[in-house]
């Protein structure tokens, strides 16, 4: 299972509000209407580029995604349509790591720093983004957009005016259907199979927090193929 080449090698331009991704879903799930969003939107953006800019990245994770995300989008959709409690935040992570490598980048190295350390700085991530996208103001900028929208949906903490990061406290809960939704975006960002045993602590789903029944749950998905490597290992794949 490889990576689109399609993929946008950063995209995630824009700091996104949880309310505009909310109000994005929804139209997805048909619950409102796209006049609502764009209502939003105009009522929050003052000039024209930051609407489009705003509205590209809403299209890429809800809206008009690449056609190889199409169906877990409309998954999600579905998911959120059922229960309308179901974590915005969750859906809207698992939507912007599969469609933004970018993104993605982001969350795992947060994600192992805080595991690693229980806190980060944003110099650490911003260290750890140019070394892989090169030291530019293009990559500084973004990361920061990105973690502007992490803290906005929930996933984390931002203190001293952004320079410190921390997780929460409590960690996301999720449904069952929501916890195998999000492994499957986890699957397409790494473009590989994970260990089972690890998919829970994978760094990039560091917000939220996987039930006991995780693996089993896998296994009885045919979504999933669980295989065991050469090392005796069980892991998941998307089949």
């Amino acid at each position: 299972m490889m990576k689109s080449e399609g993929a946008p090698q950063i995209g995630f331009d824009r700091f996104i509000q949880s309310d505009w991704a909310r109000a994005a879903l929804r139209v997805r799930a048909g619950l409102s209407d796209p006049d609502e969003l764009t209502q939003l939107i105009e009522e929050t953006h003052s000039g024209a580029a930051a609407k489009k800019k705003t509205r590209t990245v809403l299209n890429r994770l809800w809206l008009e995604p690449r056609p190889e995300l199409a169906e877990l989008c409309n998954r999600a959709a579905a998911i959120y349509a059922a229960d309308p409690r179901a974590s915005v935040a969750a859906l809207t992570w698992g939507m912007a790591i599969a469609t933004y490598p970018f993104f993605g980048s982001v969350a795992q190295i947060v994600g192992r720093l805080i595991r690693l350390q229980g806190d980060c700085t944003s110099a650490e991530v911003h260290r750890r983004m140019a070394e892989s996208y090169g030291e530019r103001e293009g990559t500084r900028r973004m990361t920061n957009m990105v973690l502007q929208s992490q803290a906005d949906w929930g996933a984390i903490e931002r203190m001293n005016k952004g320079k410190n990061i921390k997780a929460l406290r409590a960690p996301i809960t999720l449904t069952p259907d929501l916890e195998l939704w999000l492994v499957e975006a986890a699957l397409r960002h790494a473009g590989r199979a994970m260990p089972t045993s690890s998919v829970a602590t994978n760094p990039v789903l560091f917000p939220f927090s996987f039930s006991d029944r995780l693996a089993y749950n896998l296994s009885q998905d045919a979504r999933f193929a669980v295989r065991v490597d050469s090392a005796s290992n069980r892991i998941v794949e998307l089949a």
